[in-house]
């Protein structure tokens, strides 16, 4: 599995917005894209989804900007993969088994199985706050 570009930097906004969560100042877009560089169009699509998906909430005025609506420990890596992803199976057929022909009895649908459960719960165990103290390391 390769993840897209928009799962690495969906990422990264998240990690700069945690960084300033405490503050509870809005970060603006073009700010965020100078942090993390991360081109400007790109980020802004990637904050619409995410305020689609209510991790993040856009505040109005002179001030305003991009804000957590979540806490970062209450975000997980897993989240966000899925989001961006659009789907959380490594294969089609775990979810869909009707996709393949091959399905039923097949011998390498359950790997595909616990590999991808494998994935998403180290996934799930690291948070966003997990990832904002270049100090700390990620168990």
């Amino acid at each position: 599995m390769k993840l897209s570009t928009k799962s690495r930097y969906g990422a990264r906004i998240l990690v700069e917005l945690a960084k300033h969560y405490d503050t509870g100042k809005p970060l603006q877009v073009s700010e965020i894209a100078r942090l993390q560089d991360i081109p400007m169009k790109y980020l802004e699509q990637l904050i619409r989804l995410l305020r689609l998906a209510g991790i993040v909430r856009s505040v109005r005025g002179p001030k305003g900007g991009h804000i957590l609506n979540v806490p970062p420990e209450d975000i997980s890596l897993g989240q966000v993969v899925r989001l961006f992803e659009g789907q959380e199976e490594l294969v089609e057929c775990i979810g869909s088994p009707d996709t393949c022909i091959k399905a039923t009895g097949c011998r390498f649908r359950q790997a595909w199985k616990e590999a991808t459960e494998a994935l998403y719960a180290n996934l799930d165990r690291v948070k966003i706050s997990d990832l904002t103290d270049p100090h700390e390391s990620i168990d």
